[in-house]
């Protein structure tokens, strides 16, 4: 089946930013297949960057016209897929290797005591483990660690390119998973396609190949006869000087939204005149897109902004009039207007979106959209440990080995999951407010269970076989030691359930329900089978290795959506989906962009010395999805001047756009003022919304 005519090089397209991706990958599509019978289009592969992207073409397929599909891959499957040219034995459990590396750091600290917390050991094990996943998905072998001359550096890089040097070993010694499992299944795709190429076309479409093994088969589909890249938010306006300056080395390049398209040319062999536009679809606001380009320009070549900035001249009207700028005084009040622009896109029809990669603000525009009775499609859910049953598991692990304080004895008979047995939790919650007034009050700091049997002893009947319960089951955790794994995880379910069940027990209790039950249940049996990996370990260190694990899974929300054109996504779900109304919250440093963390194992120069990318690349992405964003056909951006703490710094790019948009002349000033006033208007329509209509 021909696609695509003969061409050299690599075959790469592109759509600008804020182009709705997957309606304008459909028209491509049926644009080229225009006269084909209609198997044609069955016989497409599509690979595409995430679960969600795949079910939105998928649904974008279904509402159109009755045809058949092609095939909608998400690339996390490559490695798993049975047609594969390679036969890799399957990686052993992602837990089980965290463990091993969490093994070699706890010996590390305890030959080394003071370089760090024993708690820390499974944080610096996850570091360690993403260190090798980047080292492998840039083809680079582990052993070139021991090949690093240390001499120039200072004594605590030489101390840890010792302790690498043991990783390498260890690296040689399992089997890769991640992304080195997809980079091999890439190379090896590569050779089996240099010799007998797929006679149906397969395209990558919504990647920015921003990680090396996706790279790597981005370039091996690029050159396939029938094989294609469609890259998304392809920045048309940037000037071609301005683009051989994101190269690799020249200064400010890695952060610039750019950058990862420059990296993806360089491996691939193609430059920015290349890429051609997958369908001829105007983005919604050009002159927005002109502006955020030039604003956005690496450090170094910001010159430019008094010279291209006149070329500007007359448009910035029309750039800023779908604009709307909220400086909010906190988080609360960026909440509440987020969710009150959101309920009057609702109600007008339009499909909106808040994409922000600050969960906590997710949650917050959530509960304020609920005294309105909506509910928003948000598939990223919340981390384990803040759901019901992860809650209940902490609170327990906190007690192990520690003394029962009053406060935390309350805090579990209080818990929603306690004694939820039916038929078991009224009478629970007497005993619990019983207790609470007449012994736990003003008593001493510790939990005195004889004093507590001996009050159960004059209560009610029911009080003495509660009391007998609570202490069957919160008692051993006290005593608990240094001891392995899954002996830890048995204390723990064994407690959770015998308070999940209540004294009475024999009934149906909802620890395990639901989703968010049924993934606690299988983290515990996780640990509990990967266990002989660490050896014996303490309280402490249990409880640390249990949040670190749960703050590493999501339970998707079990709410029911009442209005699927309001979402709230992640920047890397909103990188192919569009909407009428796009709202950027959180802009401030730290959170968009996140400021790049400090690598514990290698510093800048180690990482340039065996070829890996800079930690500021993570930065060129979040700008990528920012450009991306902001060029919707209405977009709000949104910050909070203070957070619980302190006052906050505005996201660079705000700062850019701003002093952009001032230094341009009055015409600059003027519409960015009309953006701020858009915003004051909705936060003060916002603030209303909690004044009560008359005085109390």
């Amino acid at each position: 089946m021909t696609l695509f005519a003969p061409g050299p090089g690599p075959r790469v397209f592109a759509l600008p930013p804020g182009a709705d991706f997957t309606a304008a990958l459909i028209q491509g599509l049926d644009a080229r297949l225009a006269g084909a019978p209609p198997e044609a289009m069955a016989r497409i592969e599509i690979w595409v960057n995430t679960q969600r992207a795949r079910r939105a073409l998928t649904e974008a397929f279904a509402n159109g016209p009755a045809r058949l599909l092609p095939r909608i891959r998400a690339l996390a499957e490559l490695a798993e897929d049975p047609r594969l040219p390679l036969a890799l034995p399957p990686p052993g459990p992602a837990l089980a290797r965290k463990l091993e590396l969490a093994r070699l750091v706890a010996a590390l600290l305890a030959a080394e005591p003071g370089r760090a917390a024993e708690t820390a050991v499974f944080d610096l094990a996850d570091s360690l483990a993403q260190l090798l996943d980047d080292l492998e998905g840039e083809g680079i072998d582990p052993a070139a660690l021991r090949r690093i001359d240390a001499g120039d550096h200072a004594a605590h890089w030489q101390q840890s390119l010792r302790f690498l040097d043991i990783l390498a070993t260890h690296a040689a010694a399992t089997i890769p998973g991640g992304q080195g499992r997809l980079r091999r299944v890439a190379e090896a795709l590569a050779a089996a396609w240099a010799t007998n190429a797929p006679a149906d076309p397969v395209l990558v479409a919504g990647s920015t190949g921003s990680r090396g093994a996706t790279r790597a088969f981005m370039a091996a589909v690029a050159r396939l006869p029938q094989g294609a890249l469609i890259l998304p938010g392809h920045d048309p306006d940037l000037p071609e000087a301005v683009w051989r300056r994101l190269g690799a080395g020249e200064a400010g390049a890695s952060d610039h939204p750019q950058h990862g398209f420059r990296r993806l040319a360089d491996s691939l062999g193609f430059e920015a005149g290349a890429v051609a536009p997958w369908h001829p679809v105007a983005p919604p606001a050009p002159e927005r897109n002109a502006l955020v380009s030039l604003a956005l320009r690496p450090a170094p070549v910001t010159d430019q902004w008094r010279q291209d900035g006149r070329g500007l001249a007359g448009s910035l009207a029309a750039a800023t009039a779908g604009l709307t700028w909220i400086d909010a005084p906190d988080a609360r009040a960026e909440g509440r207007a987020i969710a009150l622009a959101l309920r009057d896109a609702a109600g007008a029809g339009l499909r909106a979106a808040l994409v922000t990669p600050d969960r906590t603000l997710a949650r917050r525009v959530t509960a304020e959209l609920d005294r309105w009775g909506i509910i928003p499609d948000d598939s990223a859910g919340r981390p384990l440990g803040l759901v019901p049953p992860g809650v209940l598991l902490r609170h327990l692990a906190g007690l192990a080995g520690e003394p029962l304080a009053p406060a935390a004895l309350l805090a579990l008979l209080k818990h929603p999951l306690v004694a939820s047995a039916p038929g078991a939790r009224a009478g629970h919650a007497a005993l619990t407010a019983r207790l609470e007034i007449e012994e736990l009050r003003g008593r001493p700091p510790v939990v005195d269970w004889p004093a507590l049997r001996d009050w159960a002893a004059e209560g009610p009947a029911e009080a003495a076989p509660w009391i007998a319960w609570l202490e069957g089951a919160l008692r051993p955790l006290a005593t608990a030691g240094i001891r392995i794994l899954a002996a830890h995880v048995a204390a723990q379910v064994a407690a959770a359930e015998s308070l999940a069940a209540g004294h009475q027990a024999g009934g149906e209790h909802g620890l395990w329900a639901k989703e968010a039950g049924a993934r606690a249940r299988a983290l515990m049996e996780n640990l509990a089978a990967a266990g002989e990996a660490f050896g014996p370990m303490s309280p402490a260190q249990f409880r640390a290795l249990l949040q670190s694990e749960m703050a590493a899974r999501d339970v998707p929300e079990e709410a029911v959506v009442t209005d699927a054109g309001i979402a709230i996504w992640g920047t890397l779900e909103a990188r192919v989906q569009s909407a009428d109304l796009v709202i950027l919250g959180g802009l401030n440093e730290g959170i968009w962009p996140r400021i790049p963390g400090a690598d514990p194992w290698l510093n800048r120069g180690l990482r340039l010395a065996l070829g890996l990318p800079s930690p500021e690349q993570s930065v060129g992405l979040a700008a990528h999805d920012f450009q991306q964003a902001i060029a919707a056909p209405r977009a709000i951006v949104s910050r909070a001047a203070r957070d619980a703490e302190a006052p906050t710094v505005p996201s660079r790019w705000l700062l850019r756009l701003e002093n952009l948009l001032l230094g341009i002349g009055d015409e600059g000033g003027d519409a960015l003022a009309a953006a701020r006033r858009r915003g004051t208007a909705l936060l003060a329509r916002a603030a209303e919304l909690d004044r009560p209509a008359a005085p109390l």
